[in-house]
């Protein structure tokens, strides 16, 4: 095998979904990513394999068997190459080199915490019903008082609240910022803060958003393992109670995250209920499941409004990462909405 190639951005633009990543984002992964190439008759993989690898090919013809029998081929030159060389674990053939082949190969869970990074784009906030700003008893009422919270086991509640911490903060100060790694869930007891994102033109961050007494915020950076996508500072002398990540998703993320089998989601549709899928435009239209509505995790809170809430939604994508994050969106927000398990490639 030839020395390994460095990745241009450029390169990686012609593969879907990597053509729906950010700028920045996209150029992180190329610098993680290198084209491999295989000599003629080269396995790349077996049918059996489980390494979970995300596979491009760049040049040359690939092609897919079955046993002994050639099912499939993918051409670097050919629109098929676009996407993924068969995308499912355990893998259901064996791919072998026709002649000299390129290819990029990206480990598929960093690939899909890359996407949910990408996606989760709108700022961290979560509006709860019946806000109130009359001072710090509200919050917790505010926050029981939320369909979210009907979810939830009255023992872990109780927890919940036992174990948050009360953090004091002063006008000006900065509680989470954009970039820093997902660390806590926070629930702004007194006083107000503003919301900013820093863009390419703004490095001062354009507002997204004002928090009063009883919002929160921060929950979809512990969801999806990704980055915070936006700064929260305060505007006023305040308070926050915060709950820490493993806290976070214990006692209040997996209850309110019900995950169900194919099957289980089979019967959910055939008694009216929908499936929501949270991929890009371009992984959808490669592969979905049959009546699959989509919204992207990163429309998700724009796109709402446009749900029924008095159906169910089976929310799924290629792994369960974000559709995960997409059904604490819904579930937050008063629908019913499970979480196709492993996702549709499992």
């Amino acid at each position: 095998m030839a020395a390994e190639e460095v990745v241009s951005t450029e390169l990686l633009r012609r593969f879907s979904p990597l053509d729906g990543l950010k700028r920045d984002n996209l150029a992180a992964l190329a610098r993680k990513v290198r084209i491999r190439e295989l000599s003629p008759d080269q396995i790349l993989f077996k049918e059996g394999d489980t390494e979970k690898c995300t596979i491009y090919v760049v040049s040359g013809v690939l092609e897919l068997l079955d046993g002994s029998k050639m099912v499939a081929k993918v051409d670097g030159d050919s629109e098929k190459a676009r996407n993924p060389v068969a995308p499912v674990y355990p893998r259901r053939l064996t791919a072998k080199a026709r002649g000299r082949v390129t290819y990029i190969s990206i480990d598929s869970d960093l690939l899909d915490v890359m996407l949910t990074w990408d996606q989760t784009g709108t700022y961290e906030v979560s509006e709860l019903q019946g806000k109130s700003d009359q001072g710090t008893e509200d919050w917790m009422t505010t926050l029981l008082q939320t369909k979210a919270f009907h979810k939830i086991p009255p023992a872990n509640i109780q927890a919940i609240f036992m174990r948050m911490q009360q953090i004091n903060y002063k006008a000006g100060d900065v509680i989470l910022r954009q970039g820093a790694d997902g660390d806590y869930f926070y629930v702004l007891i007194r006083g107000s803060a503003l919301v900013t994102r820093e863009t390419p033109l703004s490095k001062e961050g354009i507002k997204l958003a004002e928090l009063r007494v009883g919002d929160t915020f921060g929950e979809e950076a512990l969801i999806s393992d990704a980055k915070r996508n936006a700064t929260v500072t305060m505007e006023t002398d305040g308070a926050v109670m915060r709950l820490g990540k493993d806290d976070f998703n214990r006692l209040l993320n997996e209850p309110m995250l019900e995950w169900v089998s194919m099957a289980e989601a089979e019967g959910i549709i055939s008694e009216g209920g929908h499936w929501l899928d949270v991929r890009l435009p371009s992984e959808f239209e490669n592969q979905h499941l049959e009546g699959a509505i989509n919204i992207p995790l990163y429309f998700m809170r724009l796109k709402i409004s446009t749900l029924d809430k008095s159906k169910k939604y089976v929310v799924c994508c290629d792994t369960g990462r974000r559709s995960s994050a997409g059904a604490y969106i819904l579930n937050e927000r008063g629908f019913v909405a499970y979480v196709l398990k492993g996702g549709i490639n499992a």
